[in-house]
C-alpha cells in the first residue's frame, strides 16, 4: 500500500510538473528557438550584420507574431538540436528537419511547412555522376545526423564521410576529397547559385520525397498547439506565401494549404 501511495504521489507530481512547465511555456513572452545556421536559405548568418535570416527564420518569427510570442535563436549542430529540445534548453526546433519515424519518438512534429527531397552536387567539372546508381562505390559526404547521412549510408559500395556541419561538406567537395554531397535539395541548390557558383552543380536527380516540420519537446502539447495554430494563421492570411516566395522565387504548392 505504501509504494502504491508513493507511486502514485510521483506520477501525480510528474502530471504537475508537467502541466507546469506548460503554463510556464504558454506564459512566457520569448522562446528559445534552435538552429544550425549553415543552411541557406533555411537558416544563416548575415555575414555583415550578424543576425539570422533565413526562410526558417522567417518562418518561426511570423509565428511568434501570430501567436504573441517573440523568437530567441540559438545557434547550434544539427544533430544536437532534438538532445537540446529533450533536456529543455531550447523551447522549438527549426531547421529543414525532415519528419521521420525515428524522430517522432523523441519529439513532436508540427504540421508540415515544407516539402522537400534529397538531391546530390557534383564538381562542376563531374560528367560521371548522373544517376542515383552512378553513385554506388563513391566517396560521399553528408552531415551529421541528417536524412543525408541515412540515405549515403544506403548507397551499395559507398565511402561515406560525415561532417559537422554542411558547409564542410561542400569544401570537401571543392577540394576533391570527396566526389558528391548528398543533402535537401533547396539547400544545395541556393548553394549552387551562390558560394559554390561555377565550381560545384545540382544533379537532376531526387532521392527521395520529404516533409519538414517544427519540433518540439514531446509531450508538450500546448506549445505544439501554438506552433500550428499559428502556423494555419499566417498560410490563410497570405504571409507564409510571401515569405516563401522571398527564399524560393515561386509560389508554394497547393499540397501545403491541405
Amino acid at each position: 500500500m505504501l509504494r502504491r501511495k508513493l507511486l502514485t504521489g510521483a506520477a501525480a507530481a510528474a502530471l504537475t510538473a508537467n502541466v507546469s512547465f506548460q503554463a510556464f511555456a504558454r506564459e512566457r513572452k520569448t522562446l528559445i528557438v534552435g538552429m544550425d545556421a549553415a543552411y541557406p536559405p533555411f537558416g544563416f548568418q548575415n555575414s555583415k550584420a550578424g543576425t539570422y535570416v533565413g526562410f526558417d527564420v522567417d518562418v518561426i518569427r511570423a509565428i511568434g507574431k501570430a501567436e504573441g510570442f517573440a523568437v530567441d535563436i540559438r545557434n547550434m549542430a544539427f544533430d544536437g538540436l532534438i538532445p537540446a529540445l529533450k533536456t529543455g534548453n531550447i523551447d522549438i526546433a527549426i531547421n529543414d528537419i525532415t519528419v521521420t519515424p525515428e524522430r517522432q519518438k523523441s519529439v513532436d512534429f508540427s504540421d508540415r511547412y515544407y516539402i522537400a527531397g534529397l538531391g546530390v552536387v557534383v564538381a562542376a567539372g563531374n560528367n560521371t555522376i548522373k544517376t542515383a546508381k552512378d553513385l554506388e562505390g563513391r566517396k560521399l559526404a553528408a552531415s551529421i545526423g541528417s536524412t543525408g547521412e541515412i540515405a549515403a549510408k544506403a548507397i551499395k559500395g559507398a565511402d561515406v564521410r560525415i561532417f559537422n556541419q554542411l558547409n564542410e561538406c561542400f569544401l570537401e567537395l571543392r577540394n576533391g576529397g570527396v566526389e558528391a554531397v548528398i543533402n535537401d535539395i533547396p539547400t544545395n541548390d541556393y548553394y549552387v547559385a551562390n558560394a559554390g557558383r561555377g565550381r560545384v552543380k545540382s544533379l537532376a536527380v531526387a532521392l527521395t520525397a520529404e516533409d519538414l516540420a517544427i519540433a518540439v519537446k514531446k509531450g508538450n502539447t500546448d506549445l505544439l498547439a501554438r506552433v500550428n495554430r499559428g502556423l494555419r494563421t499566417i498560410k490563410r492570411n497570405g504571409e507564409f506565401a510571401v515569405i516563401y516566395k522571398k527564399w524560393f522565387g515561386k509560389e508554394p504548392p497547393k499540397a501545403l494549404f491541405e
